[in-house]
């Protein structure tokens, strides 16, 4: 084993990687953020808080709807983690059952729950999957070199050969294929009454 050879990652590494790769590919915080929301909506009307010898219960007539929205807000968040597909669906319902949970549980969780499920609905319907950037450099695509051939300059001969069929072509330019008849200028704007009427020379 020479020197130059670098050695294994560690399964730490090998790991985090992977876990890296995996979470690129899905809407992995949308689904985190969705999860978490769930927990204070369901976790509050069932909790009670004791001050001294005096509890205070938070529990609320409608407990079990608040657990079944703090449950789906999780199922929602594992979703977005396995069925990437669904995240607008999932993104929208968790939305809605932000929404629902301001009147049904404790203010939604105490406003927290609420906010959760708002950004993490928001995040879910926004993801995209990433496209594979094109092999290319500075904007013009890889090719077997036909490409670069078609897009080669001219060569200085044939440029030459252009500019003279241009001169040639333009109205005012001299035209050195006719070198047998004499050039007559087409401009007229010099003539004036005294050398002709209206641009005709006089014929005394």
């Amino acid at each position: 084993m020479s020197a130059e050879t670098p050695a294994d990652p560690s399964l730490f590494v090998r790991l985090r990687l992977q876990f890296r790769a995996w979470r690129g590919t899905r809407p992995f915080w949308a689904g985190l953020v969705v999860l978490i929301a769930g927990l204070p909506i369901m976790y509050f009307p069932y909790a009670h808080l004791t001050l001294g010898q005096l509890t205070i219960r938070m529990s609320t007539t409608t407990g079990a709807g608040s657990l079944i929205i703090g449950v789906l807000l999780v199922v929602l968040g594992i979703s977005l983690w396995f069925q990437k597909h669904v995240r607008t669906f999932a993104g929208t319902a968790a939305i809605l059952l932000g929404l629902v949970s301001l009147p049904v549980s404790n203010f939604g969780g105490f406003i927290v729950g609420f906010l959760l499920a708002l950004i993490g609905g928001a995040l879910a319907i926004a993801w995209a999957p990433g496209e594979p950037e094109p092999d290319s450099r500075y904007g013009v695509p890889a090719g077997n070199g036909t490409d670069a051939a078609a897009a080669a300059p001219e060569s200085p001969e044939s440029a030459e050969a252009a500019d003279g069929m241009d001169a040639a072509a333009e109205p005012g330019g001299l035209n050195m294929s006719k070198s047998n008849e004499p050039y007559e200028p087409n401009d007229l704007s010099g003539t004036s009454p005294v050398n002709g009427a209206n641009g005709r020379h006089s014929a005394g």
